[in-house]
């Protein structure tokens, strides 16, 4: 009998792969959905933009510590953290996280 078989009929290895095949699931969402959180208004010419990542809670250290590998981070408030001199090929990275919701230019002034 093959590994592969004695697997599937094992009730460990079946939720082992129900566990993997979940997992590839979130991973592949994660990676659909992060380039529909990014703002159109950030498309551009230049090779770096500023950001502000919006979240449904108040950043914690973190957070702010996930986003310096990014930019430079220059501020954070209630529900959103400022980011500075992201590449523009790292904008999907930025918005992957599940607990990403939005990322958009700065808001000036506000």
């Amino acid at each position: 009998m093959s590994l592969a078989a004695e697997i599937i009929r094992s009730s460990r290895g079946r939720v082992v792969l129900g566990v993997i095949a979940a997992w590839l699931g979130f991973q592949l969402w994660l990676t659909l959905v992060a380039p529909t959180k990014i703002s159109p208004e950030l498309s551009g010419t230049s090779e770096k933009v500023n950001v502000q990542i919006t979240l449904p809670f108040t950043p914690e250290r973190f957070h702010v510590l996930a986003f310096q590998q990014y930019g430079r981070v220059s501020g954070a408030d209630d529900r959103s953290i400022e980011l500075r001199g992201v590449k523009r090929t790292d904008l999907n990275a930025v918005a992957r996280p599940y607990w990403v919701t939005s990322v958009g230019p700065i808001k000036e002034g506000g």
